[in-house]
């Protein structure tokens, strides 16, 4: 899928309307959409390691997440529905470890229906190699 899925809105609109959530305290931030894809980074932190000094699971998942519902939310925002979006379901499976830098999520649609979203997000390191890839299912609810 090529086409353009999203309204014109830019990084630093999106990065804004996050504050005061998980977004902003994980330092998510969104650094470029594409006509069909979507891109955040986040930093390998003391708030998102786990006691290890690994890269907490968790925090990938959050970071999935918060990519894919924010791509359900422009898709909606794009095609003129007056809906909202909601995660129904989210898998990560966990290839590579992490220490420090950024890791960064890249989310592409595998589903875009009427009632739900399938977003697929590959999570990878500075070096671009894989550490987390996730699938999430948002539901298409009205308001």
């Amino acid at each position: 899928m090529t086409e353009k899925i999203f309204p014109e809105v830019t990084p630093k609109q999106l990065n804004d309307f996050s504050k005061g959530c998980m977004i902003e305290f994980l330092e998510i931030e969104f650094i470029e959409i594409g006509p069909n894809y979507l891109v955040a980074r986040m930093p390998v932190t003391a708030k998102t390691k786990q006691p290890f000094g690994l890269l907490h699971g968790g925090a990938s998942v959050v970071l999935a997440e918060s990519i894919g519902s924010t791509a359900s939310g422009l898709y909606i925002t794009h095609l003129g529905l007056t809906k909202k979006c909601v995660g129904l379901e989210i898998n990560a499976n966990h290839i590579r470890s992490e220490t420090h830098g950024y890791v960064f999520g890249k989310c592409s649609p595998i589903h875009l229906g009427k009632t739900t979203h399938v977003w697929d997000i590959q999570i990878t390191n500075e070096k671009g190699k894989l550490t987390c890839i996730s699938r999430l299912t948002m539901a298409i609810l009205d308001i």
